[in-house]
């Protein structure tokens, strides 16, 4: 009662568990696991949770809604995959790391997923996108870099386009490679790398820093 007004009580914020829960972070597993094997179809708050072995009232009690839970999924994944591609860079900014970085395919089928569902929710495309950007502003600044030390000038090349030729052919192949098909990858691989390599000459240190981490690779 206020001034001889009744006054609804305000209803107070829905308790949500911690984010550095080892609870949360058994469903967010279930969860990827899920759609890793089945697809995103397949992650229900149910499946989840038995996946998980816990109760299902647990998923709702972390994630407010299925959409966050498949937004933490992602963001989870895509957080240490532009960590790891920080560091591969800071370490050795050439074009065979950046090659090497976006042509490992064990990302692909979580990539494959979260594209399709993204069809459906804005919420997970926004998302997508901006960690998208972010990803390809790292390795701009990378390239523009590994070219400069080359010698080879905008006008002969724009780092944009060194870029997006990379990612563009990697992607490609890692989405087919999900899919079963392979046919002239070989070939396509061994061009890229050969041309790269008369360009910019492999460092002693061989293979990419991290290039061994199953991390999926850029979220766009």
């Amino acid at each position: 009662m206020w001034q001889g007004i009744g006054v609804p009580p305000t209803a107070s914020p829905r308790r949500i568990g911690a984010v550095d829960s080892k609870t949360r972070a058994r469903l967010l597993d279930a969860a990827e696991l899920l759609l890793l094997e089945e697809g995103y179809a397949a992650v229900t708050s149910r499946r989840v949770a038995a996946r998980a072995e816990l109760k299902p009232q647990l998923v709702h009690y972390y994630f407010r809604t299925m959409d966050e839970l498949f937004l933490e999924v992602f963001r989870r994944r895509a957080e240490e995959n532009v960590r790891r591609v920080e560091r591969a860079i800071a370490t050795d900014g050439s074009l065979q790391v950046l090659w090497q970085l976006n042509a490992d395919p064990r990302g692909a089928r979580f990539n494959i997923e979260f594209v399709a569902l993204a069809n459906h929710r804005k919420a997970i495309r926004t998302e997508i996108a901006r960690y998208a950007e972010r990803f390809r502003a790292a390795q701009l600044e990378a390239v523009t870099t590994a070219l400069e030390a080359l010698g080879v000038t905008e006008d002969q090349l724009p780092p944009i386009v060194a870029l997006l030729l990379m990612t563009g052919v990697s992607q490609v192949l890692s989405l087919e490679d999900a899919l079963g098909v392979t046919a002239g990858h070989d070939i396509t691989r061994s061009f890229i790398e050969q041309a790269i390599a008369r360009v910019d000459p492999p460092s002693a240190g061989g293979e990419a820093p991290g290039h061994g981490q199953a991390q999926p690779s850029d979220p766009g």
